[in-house]
This record gives structure tokens, sequence and C-alpha cells, in this order.
């Protein structure tokens, strides 16, 4: 019977295979963003993976996340200067300083790496806000027990489960309220309103969805508005919402909503869900930093040191690439707390353009320089037929354990348009 159903779906055009996979998805509920902005984003390939690339890129992720959970510990106990070196606005330096090391540095992260051959280099980490959430832990297994394949993300959603139930914990023993669970974001976001009711109900929580539009704040706490209209308390908040946007909110008569809700997490009246170590681990400016230490010697175990030196780039906040005697090599430009691949650009060591995103979301930001690898491209099928794209790997970090993967593919420069590639073992 396996042996058929593969046999059919070979013999099935992409498109037809396409919707024999996604149409019964789509009908449950749970993944609606299979094509976005017009375009066709989840992929109806599978790729193959190896089972010894596959524990790398967990170890990868592992030994990353140590990395990053130290540095931030220390960062937390720094002066203001170091915290606006690393860019953090000033409303939030309260709210980050807030040290809950069970929870460090996220609750739920994705590395993003560049896989060539054996080296595995970490592009950035997101950890304030990933998406990808539905497609890694959901749409994946569905789409390798369509291809009779095993999928290599199998059991790691009750990895979510898991660390929801110790933030919580870790919360209540901290001395927080937490009855009132809400899970927030965007409504008319399909990505952002799907990955967060797929949190709230792989979470287990007694919690509500509600839009970001439907929050308040009044009287020093956080309320949500009830479907009678009645405010309701807000003790814990999961927010697919950036800490960075949401330090620059005001009201329309110009109150500055988001500032005051940093104040209210920096004052324990409000727990939030990604905690605030993961916008601080958010921030590019913080690869900056641990490559200095690196650099230096300085501060990290002789092994520390080892996963540094493997699997991240040289990064600094200040070009040190072009037109340098030695060792001048391509490097890339990034906004500290860009996403998407926006204001991204890539340069030659002679200061010429290699590619570059011309979008201007995040130009304002200071920018880190990073040393340039470049990504594995590989042929795939789509619907406008066969194309060659550049391949990006993310792993997810859940509670402190790497977990599930998740391919894209795109341009040199991963965006918003680049495409979700299922993948499965060998």
């Amino acid at each position: 019977m396996e042996h058929h159903r593969k046999a059919s779906a070979a013999a099935m055009s992409y498109a037809d295979r396409r919707e024999a996979i996604y149409t019964p998805l789509r009908q449950e509920g749970i993944f609606n963003w299979d094509c976005m902005y017009g375009d066709e984003y989840a992929l109806a390939d599978l790729y193959r993976i190896d089972r010894e690339l596959h524990g790398r890129i967990l170890q990868a992720a592992e030994g990353l996340t140590q990395i990053y959970a130290r540095t931030v510990q220390i960062v937390q106990q720094s002066d203001d200067a170091l915290l606006e070196q690393l860019g953090l606005p000033r409303a939030s330096f309260g709210a980050v300083r807030l040290s809950l090391e069970q929870m460090l540095p996220t609750l739920v992260g994705r590395f993003d790496f560049a896989v060539n051959g054996q080296e595995i280099k970490m592009l950035e980490f997101n950890s304030d806000t990933p998406t990808g959430i539905v497609e890694a832990f959901h749409v994946n297994g569905h789409v390798c027990a369509a291809y009779g394949a095993e999928d290599p993300n199998a059991g790691c959603d009750s990895m979510l489960r898991t660390a929801f139930d110790k933030a919580i914990n870790v919360y209540r023993e901290a001395g927080y309220s937490t009855e009132q669970i809400c899970f927030s974001a965007l409504d008319w976001h399909d990505e952002d309103a799907g990955t967060t009711r797929y949190l709230l109900e792989r979470s287990g929580l007694p919690a509500r969805f509600a839009p970001l539009s439907q929050l308040r704040v009044l009287d020093d706490r956080l309320w949500v508005m009830d479907d009678m209209e009645q405010l309701q308390p807000v003790q814990v908040l999961y927010r697919l919402h950036a800490l960075e946007k949401l330090a620059e909110e005001h009201d329309e008569d110009g109150y500055p909503t988001g500032e005051h809700v940093l104040q209210l997490i920096a004052d324990r009246k409000l727990a939030v869900i990604n905690p605030p170590s993961g916008f601080l681990a958010q921030t590019k400016a913080l690869q900056a930093l641990i490559w200095s230490l690196h650099e230096e010697g300085h501060f990290f175990s002789s092994e520390e040191h080892r996963i540094i030196e493997s699997h991240m780039l040289p990064t600094y906040l200040e070009n040190r690439f072009e037109g340098a005697e030695m060792g001048a090599s391509p490097y890339v430009v990034k906004p500290i707390f860009g996403r998407e691949g926006s204001g991204v650009s890539i340069y030659n060591a002679d200061g010429s353009t290699l590619d570059l995103n011309n979008a201007d979301e995040y130009s304002q930001q200071p920018m880190v320089y990073q040393q340039y690898t470049k990504l594995p491209t590989i042929d795939i099928e789509t619907l406008n037929g066969s194309t060659r794209g550049s391949m990006l790997w993310g792993c997810f970090v859940i509670g402190g354990r790497a977990s599930a993967i998740i391919p894209r593919v795109g341009g040199p420069i991963t965006n918003n348009l680049s495409y979700y590639l299922p993948v499965g073992f060998k």
C-alpha cells in the first residue's frame, strides 16, 4: 500500500501533488498560508537529509544555546552603556534585566544556519518572535507521511507543551500570578495568528487567543477585551510581537503604551513569553559581543571557544572587512533587529555590491558587519516550474533543547518570499 501511494504521488503533476498535500491542511484550519502574497510559499517537494547531518545541526544548536545563555546572563548584570551599545531601546532596559535563569536564553527560538559540507555556520538567532513553527512541528510530518518518509521532527511538538509548562512554573515560583493567560498576535495576519493559535493549542494551557488590538493598559495592569466587551486581566502574555516594536508604540493620543507595557514587565506585574531575555538575545550586536570575547580569549571555556569558532562567523559593530590588507573577504551588513532579510546587503571585499535587499524598514537601525558565507544552491520544483535557489537551515530550540528543523529556499538573502521546503530522512 505504501509503495502504491508513493508511486501514485510520483505520477501526479506537481500542481496536483501540491493540492493533495495542502488541501487537507487548509481544511483542518491549522495551516492556511501555503501561499503568501499571491505566491507559492510551501513546496510539495521533500528534501532528504541524512541522520548524521541532522545530528550535527542539533548539536550545533544546543552548543550555541549554552553560549547565548551564558552571555545573556552576564549582559543582564551590565550597566546601561553596554545595553545601549547593543542597540536595545532604553524603554526595555528594566525588562531585559529580569533574570529567570531556567528560561535562558529564550523559550522558543530558532537558529538559522548555512550548511556547506561539514561546515555549519550560524547566521543569526531568532530568539524573540520566531515563525516557521507550524511548518516545522506540524506540516512537515504531514508531508513526510504523503511521501512515506520518516519525519526528522517527529515528536518535537511535545517539547512545546513541556516548555510552556516550565515557563508557567518558573514564573509562579518567582511570585507571579499565572491564572489569566492570553496568547496574542495580529489577527489579520494569517501566519502570525495561525502560529499563535497553534502554540496555544500545543501548550495545553488554559488560555485564550486575543488580537493585539484588544489589549489595553489601564490602572497599571494589562487587560484584554472579552467577547462581551468587558475587560479581563492578563497575567501571562504570549506575544508574537517584537519587543523593539512594542518599545515604539503609542496610542492615538500619543500616550507611550508600549513603554508602559515594558515597565509592567520590569515591575513583575506581567509575565511574558518569550521572556525579555529572548529580546536581549535577538540583537545581532550580541553576536558581535560574543565574537569579540572569543577573539580576546576571555570569559568562555575552551569547549565554548571551540563551539564559537566552529559555528559562529566573525561579526563586528564596525566594518573590518572592506579593503583590509590582511584577510579581506566578502561581508554582509545587517540591521541589528532586522527580520526576513529586510535591509541586508552583501558586499565584495572591495566594497562592490554582491546582492542587497532594498527594503528600508530597518534602515535607521545600527548595523553589524559579518563575514559572508555562501548558502548552497539546490534545484527545486515549484508551481512555476523548476528553479534553483539558496538553501538556509533553521533549527528550533525549545526550552533550551534543540528541536525541529526547517529548510527554506530563496535568493542569496533569505526573505519572506523564500519557500518552505519540507524535509524527511534519507
